[in-house]
């Protein structure tokens, strides 16, 4: 019995008729009724009863067909997912991120991408530099949103779009009582930054622009910790301004008035690039960033 059989069952159970059965499937009558004959026989049941105007399941038939029914639904269904993960409409993004992904444009983006891949799942995973780089290089994720500077060589990217800097201060801290904040201000204070051992991308960023004679103290923390260290009057700490878009308690934000205060976003993924459904996500981000004039 294969599948083919299956088919030539229902159709045969469809229409009550094996000549009718046949002539919609292109075949010949007795092919249809040869094939019956032979899974009836493999079974050791009989499956259908003849008759001069037809033919009709005998108890034993239906039994049977709810059983080659619910088979051929479900190789529909495997069928049907296979064509969608091969166009890329259907499976999975592993995507790492750096940074949880909050608020405006990364949010506007996902929820687009979204609405038109519902049949696509995503799965987030948050690590530092060094190990996001790792898992995309193991295969265990798909692609990587981070800070273009920290994109290795090697490593296939996109600018998606650039976020300016802002400060997180502790309420009550002086440099708190003004709009904006600059440089000069912030070389004096207490920096707070994410950092592990082996990957310390956020400080040599923040030296770049503050000077390595800042007091820099590194973290082995998520960037949520970090905002609370601030409220408790640690220090203060530098981020992306969409992730001001979150209040913590005894933090307020202040914009850094420096034109060299500009990060940007940028999407890595591995150059092999083999499954189709990254494949699309990655033209989509990079294509509606540049659609909404992010770039």
């Amino acid at each position: 019995m294969d599948i083919i059989d299956l088919k030539y069952l229902t159709a045969a159970a469809t229409v009550g008729n094996f000549a009718q059965a046949a002539k919609s499937l292109g075949l010949s009558t007795s092919t249809i009724s040869r094939r019956v004959n032979r899974v009836e026989d493999e079974l050791g049941l009989t499956l259908f009863e003849r008759g001069r105007s037809g033919v009709r399941l005998t108890a034993s038939g239906k039994a049977v067909m709810r059983h080659v029914w619910r088979a051929l639904a479900e190789l529909d269904a495997v069928q049907r997912s296979g064509r969608q993960i091969d166009s890329g409409e259907a499976g999975e993004i592993r995507l790492g991120v750096r940074m949880p992904p909050i608020g405006e444009p990364l949010s506007g983006l996902f929820a687009g991408w979204r609405e038109q891949n519902p049949n696509v799942a995503m799965t987030l995973s948050e690590m530092n530099e060094r190990d996001l780089a790792l898992a995309l290089d193991e295969r265990r994720l798909d692609a990587i949103l981070m800070v273009s500077h920290a994109v290795w060589p090697g490593a296939a990217s996109a600018i998606l779009y650039s976020e300016r800097l802002v400060a997180a201060i502790p309420s009550d801290h002086p440099l708190a009582q003004g709009a904006s904040v600059g440089w000069a201000a912030l070389r004096g204070e207490t920096i707070l930054v994410q950092g592990w051992e082996e990957s310390q991308a956020a400080r040599e960023l923040y030296a770049s622009l503050l000077g390595s004679g800042t007091d820099f103290r590194s973290h082995a923390a998520g960037k949520l910790s970090l905002f609370a260290l601030v409220g408790a009057g640690f220090g203060i700490t530098l981020t992306i301004a969409s992730q001001s878009e979150v209040a913590f308690p005894g933090v307020v934000v202040r914009p850094i008035d420096e034109p060299n205060a500009l990060v940007q976003i940028a999407l890595a993924w591995a150059p092999a690039l083999e499954d189709p459904v990254v494949g699309r996500f990655i033209a989509f981000m990079r294509d509606e960033a540049r659609l909404r004039g992010l770039r």
